[in-house]
């Protein structure tokens, strides 16, 4: 028999060929690591931050409050500042990209010199974003 696949004595082939199901099984180890994600070991750690050795800036990117007491004093973010240091802190809020918020809340019962001299140091420093926060308290003064 000339297509005979076993013995020359014509008997059936005992031996199956085993190099189609060794390629079908690489394919399939290979689709396996294509598609199982690489796990990633790593532990995060908090480590401490030495705070003496960089000061903290105490402009907002997002917005900043002027608040006058009813004693005069000027805070900026709920700290005291003399002028020049309000002028400092204007002038590093108006170069930022974008410009944050600046909110003025005066207290009533504050002196209006003051209020006053606060609002031109703002208007000299070229801040374009000012909120006046609290007017409500006005509304029934009149």
């Amino acid at each position: 028999m000339a297509m005979s696949g076993g013995k020359e004595d014509g008997g059936p082939m005992m031996e199956m060929n085993m190099t189609p199901l060794i390629d079908v099984l690489l394919v399939l180890l290979i689709m396996f690591i294509i598609t199982i994600p690489i796990q990633t070991h790593a532990v995060k750690v908090d480590l401490p931050v030495n705070s003496k050795n960089q000061p903290q800036n105490p402009v907002d990117p997002q917005k900043n409050k002027i608040s006058i007491d009813p004693a005069g004093t000027v805070a900026w973010n709920g700290s005291p500042v003399d002028e020049v240091t309000l002028r400092q802190y204007l002038d590093q809020s108006a170069g930022m990209t974008p410009e944050p918020e600046l909110h003025f809340q005066p207290d009533p019962e504050s002196k209006y010199e003051v209020v006053d001299r606060t609002l031109a140091v703002i208007k000299r420093s070229a801040i374009t974003k000012l909120g006046f926060i609290g007017n409500e308290q006005y509304r029934n003064a009149f």
